[in-house]
């Protein structure tokens, strides 16, 4: 784990109020892993910002962080560029298990769900599939990023863009039509259910990334706890330091 202030070489607005930055932070790079996070340190707030590993390049030592201007501290995010400089605090938490290269996977991300799934659309292409969810195609993010490594599905919940509906039923018919090793999923909490349970129906194993508000990102304040259940006893776990990422078949919604 890493803390220091790190350039930015990029920055991008994705429209929807998200945008995409660039970050040359080669020590986090180096130890980071799909499904990690970073602790933004926003100028004027006593408390960090969580956000998802979007990307992580070895070869030029930097990670990408896409971020939604949902609030104060995010919006003040929103007024950096290309040259400035970010406090990250990172890299944080549990990634994901990461099978054999050649194994087939599938990615299920639902609006700002879908940034911490595209390294591993990057890592698994040919044997990947991705399945994205948004209300409608205002919110569409990334899809053209997935697209250029994996076979990808958007869905929009009043079809304005890509399949109409959610994504249940594009999982269900994909894990019907072939063999999938893991689903990878991370959205809202309706979203990962609906992911759980036809993982559980199809017996396949899948691991979810969940959204809770962290406050130290670290495990100290147990502030972003969630009940767990393995093997018939339920025990309270820390997203910021147990997960983010966690067996689907554990999580009690």
């Amino acid at each position: 784990m890493f803390c220091d202030s790190y350039p930015i070489t990029a920055y991008e607005d994705l429209g929807a109020g998200v945008y995409s930055l660039r970050v040359k932070a080669p020590q986090i790079t180096a130890a980071a892993q799909p499904g990690q996070f970073v602790e933004i340190g926003v100028p004027g707030f006593s408390l960090r910002r969580p956000i998802s590993l979007c990307g992580i390049d070895p070869e030029k030592g930097e990670i990408r962080l896409v971020i939604a201007d949902r609030g104060a501290g995010t919006h003040t995010l929103s007024t950096l560029r290309e040259g400035d400089s970010i406090d990250l605090l990172g890299p944080l938490g549990t990634g994901f298990a990461l099978p054999e290269p050649g194994a087939h996977v599938a990615l299920v991300g639902g609006g700002i769900g879908t940034p911490p799934l595209l390294p591993l659309a990057e890592r698994y292409r040919e044997t990947c599939n991705a399945i994205l969810g948004y209300r409608g195609r205002d919110q569409v993010i990334l899809d053209v990023d997935f697209a250029r490594f994996c076979d990808t599905v958007v869905c929009t919940d009043d079809g304005t863009y890509g399949v109409k509906g959610t994504v249940s039923p594009a999982l269900e018919a994909l894990l019907q039509a072939c063999r999938i090793d893991i689903v990878y999923a991370c959205g809202p909490a309706p979203m990962l259910r609906a992911v759980r349970d036809l993982c559980m129906q199809y017996s396949v194993r899948a691991q979810l990334s969940l959204e809770e508000r962290m406050a130290c990102g670290v495990g100290a304040c147990v502030g972003c706890a969630v009940m767990t259940e393995h093997g018939g006893v339920r025990r309270v776990r820390r997203v910021c330091k147990d997960g983010p990422v966690f067996e689907a078949a554990d999580i009690v919604f």
